[in-house]
């Protein structure tokens, strides 16, 4: 009996794995996704195109406080997906990405802690992303730490991407 259950167990865990994979695939959301449970909901407005070039534009490091538009050479939309397949919800607020976590800042209203580290806003989101402990954003430090990887694990594109997303979000 404690095998079939262990069985049962073991094949529901894979089944569901298996249907994240698809999900995130098929350009699914997993807003406020965490490894504490999973809260799928699938958009079919959600659907991005991949660039028609194999190289990208990297944000730009200057142009400052901008609060809309691209975020210098990303696409939003794409950023949505950026975001939305790598949990992002699952810890932030960001109102244009339907997300409402609260482990971490609010990325919808990070342009003061631009301001206030001195830095244009599309570079100190990028570095944000990729550098995590470069500057605390206001309300930290968090008990749960931002991820260091997704400075290695983003593509250029990626990043850009989900740099003009958080730009096109300030409030």
């Amino acid at each position: 009996m404690i095998k079939v259950l262990v069985a049962a167990l073991i094949g529901t865990v894979i089944g569901i794995a298996v249907m994240v994979v698809t999900i995130v695939a098929a350009g699914g959301e997993t807003k406020n996704s965490s490894s504490l449970g999973l809260s799928l909901s699938l958009s079919t407005a959600v659907v991005s195109t991949p660039a028609s070039s194999a190289t990208s534009t990297p944000p730009p490091t200057s142009g400052g406080g901008s609060t809309g538009g691209s975020g210098g050479g990303g696409d939003a939309a794409a950023g949505k997906a950026v975001f939305a397949s790598n949990g992002c919800g699952s810890c932030h607020t960001l109102a244009v990405a339907g997300a409402s976590g609260t482990i971490g800042p609010d990325l919808g209203k990070i342009s003061a802690d631009a301001t206030k580290a001195g830095m244009p806003l599309t570079a100190f989101i990028k570095q944000s992303i990729t550098d995590p402990a470069a500057f605390t954003a206001s309300g930290g430090p968090w008990a749960t730490a931002m991820p260091t990887t997704f400075g290695s694990s983003l593509s250029a594109t990626q990043l850009a991407d989900l740099v003009a997303l958080i730009v096109s979000g300030q409030s």
